[in-house]
């Protein structure tokens, strides 16, 4: 009898278990209510944006409960292929542009229906950059900013190199100049402080291929994006040395010091950075020292200005229908509006997407965010296939050069091709 007992405790606590793992239903708790998930990397200032916005979107749409879940950024990809695998993904996911291609591979992600949005009108709403992430030439993601890089400078620590303080450098010779004015090393010839925060894995390869690339003359990719044209020109070996050797030859910064640029630059241990319009924010809160923002540098004074434009766009996943595809595109919807994109701008540090804002003269000329909304008018986004992929191969290449000392035009011409065989596997798919 004890035996036919605990079989029916067992039996029905597998029950209760395998009824509160089903994920899928329409409702949960409320069923006057559609439950949607909403997941993201853990960035504190969009996690707290995101759940004001929630709240505010809950209280226009009392049927409609949205929860919201965060993962640490390394750990972020990795937990959306295993959830959507076991069929247990979000219903929307803030996904890196650059990896959108992958992921309509994968059939994570469903396109933009009609309906909800036309693509005429997804291209009359946005700034230009956001065009290049149509993937065969379907939208499948809607951003609610932008962002464009700037140069951040401590001023306190120019003031105390002998530099003016007011007047940032405005050419790379000069960030050289500066920075080796700024730039400590000991005895043993490692940084204490660094002039300018020089990184690859950062910005560093945004900054090479749409910035100094294009300045110094060579077209970064075909106008289809197949061929990597980086090498094309004998510019190309130039821009790649030039750059490179900021870290290898002029020693002002180095990609592991302190951390990260960033790190450095916060903690007051590098004079410059070059970042995102998203670091404001921890800049602003962060930081004890003096500090300014301002346009990139170009080769020379009156050169080709240029730029890189990113950004993380939400995407509604493959499967979520009825209710729930009406839920999430009324919560994208909301995410998208003008009003929504302005706060994100004040309190995340990310510029607004829509076009009718990145032309507000206000906006424009804010002593903090202007050089960002400036640099959008310069602005390139790359069309990416396998984002992370890139960016490993260019950290490797870069460290032959930096730790074993290898050609540097040799491994160049080793990059470019590893980049392009990236490229022509998933074009011959496409």
């Amino acid at each position: 009898m004890k035996k036919i007992k605990w079989l029916l405790v067992g039996i029905l606590a597998g029950m209760l278990f395998i009824a509160g793992c089903g994920g899928d239903d329409e409702t949960k708790g409320d069923p006057d209510k559609t439950t949607i998930t909403y997941w993201q990397y853990t960035y504190p200032s969009k996690v707290e944006e995101i759940d004001k916005i929630i709240k505010d979107f809950e209280e226009e749409n009392p049927d409609i409960e949205v929860i919201a879940q965060d993962y640490p950024h390394d750990q972020y990809q990795q937990k959306i292929f295993a959830a959507m695998k076991a069929d247990k993904g979000p219903d929307i996911m803030n996904i890196y542009y650059g990896w959108v291609p992958e992921y309509v591979d994968r059939e994570y992600i469903q396109p933009i229906r009609d309906e909800f949005m036309t693509d005429e009108e997804i291209s009359d709403y946005y700034v230009d950059m956001v065009e290049p992430n149509k993937t065969d030439d379907t939208y499948y993601t809607l951003p609610i900013a932008v962002r464009s890089l700037a140069l951040f400078w401590n001023k306190d620590m120019f003031e105390e190199a002998g530099l003016d303080k007011d007047t940032p450098p405005e050419t790379w010779d000069e960030v050289i100049d500066y920075a080796k004015k700024m730039t400590v090393l000991d005895d043993n010839g490692r940084y204490e402080q660094e002039g300018y925060g020089w990184n690859v894995g950062g910005q560093g390869l945004h900054m090479f291929q749409q910035v100094m690339l294009r300045q110094f003359g060579v077209e970064p990719y075909s106008d289809d994006g197949k061929e990597v044209l980086w090498n094309s020109e004998p510019e190309g070996y130039d821009a790649f040395e030039y750059w490179v050797n900021m870290s290898k030859e002029h020693k002002i910064g180095d990609q592991n010091f302190a951390n990260s640029y960033s790190e450095a630059f916060i903690s007051g241990k590098a004079g410059m950075i070059i970042d995102g319009s998203f670091r404001i924010g921890d800049v602003q809160s962060s930081t004890d020292f003096d500090w300014g923002v301002t346009t990139l540098p170009v080769l020379e004074k009156g050169g080709l200005e240029s730029n890189y434009a990113s950004y993380w766009t939400n995407a509604i996943a493959t499967g979520v229908e009825g209710k729930k595809l009406e839920a999430s595109e009324k919560f994208l919807e909301y995410l998208i509006q003008e009003d929504v994109q302005r706060e994100w701008m004040k309190n995340v540090g990310e510029l607004p997407a829509a076009q009718a804002l990145a032309e507000d003269e206000e906006i424009k000329e804010d002593p903090v965010y202007g050089p960002f909304v400036k640099g959008l008018e310069h602005a390139h986004a790359t069309f990416f296939v396998r984002a992370e992929k890139e960016r490993e191969i260019m950290m490797n290449k870069v460290d032959q050069i930096l730790l074993n000392d290898a050609d540097i035009d040799k491994t160049f011409d080793e990059l470019v091709e590893e980049i392009q065989t990236v490229r022509d596997e998933y074009f011959e798919e496409h």
